[in-house]
């Protein structure tokens, strides 16, 4: 079973970010917008309730994270894909840093860049054009993020939320 853990935005930043997901991201329908915290591993089904316990620690020893964007940039060379970046902050790594230490089902394959993915799987052509005018748009929005989420994907490819944690919580 594949899982990832994510952190979700409010109501008003993912309407925000899926305005341009609509139009330029393959994956709209797979995944709200989010921000990984933890990449997509595997594990068996009768892991999950170590991995639900390991994450309330997790929860529990973090307070709620403020972001902030700023920018549109994206991924090239390694990637066409166009996101708003989420500025990193000392709280942000410190929860990225937890589940990626290796002792919880290894690291990420790629540094940790906060963002929110606006546009993927585009020509170059596309691509060239879509950086062009979201660039210009730009963004300025910040707001505070007190969960993550355990999520699991469907055989039909698209992630489902299994569990949340509250930052800085018992529960």
């Amino acid at each position: 079973m594949k899982f990832g853990v994510a952190m979700f935005p409010s109501k008003q930043l993912q309407d925000k970010v899926n305005q341009y997901r609509k139009r330029y991201d393959a994956h709209y329908a797979l995944i709200p917008p989010h921000i990984t915290v933890k990449e997509s591993f595997e594990a068996d089904e009768s892991e999950k309730d170590s991995i639900i316990e390991y994450l309330k620690e997790v929860a529990k020893n973090h307070r709620p994270v403020e972001i902030e964007i700023k920018k549109v940039s994206s991924f090239v060379p390694n990637s066409q894909v166009i996101y708003f970046k989420v500025e990193k902050n000392e709280q942000l790594q410190a929860i990225h840093d937890d589940l990626n230490k290796g002792d919880f089902y290894g690291e990420n394959s790629h540094p940790f860049v906060p963002h929110f993915t606006i546009a993927q799987g585009q020509t170059s052509q596309e691509y060239e054009d879509m950086f062009g005018h979201l660039s210009m748009i730009g963004i300025d929005h910040s707001e505070t993020l007190n969960k993550i989420s355990l999520c699991f994907q469907l055989e039909n490819g698209m992630w489902q939320v299994s569990e949340t944690f509250r930052l800085g919580s018992e529960e």
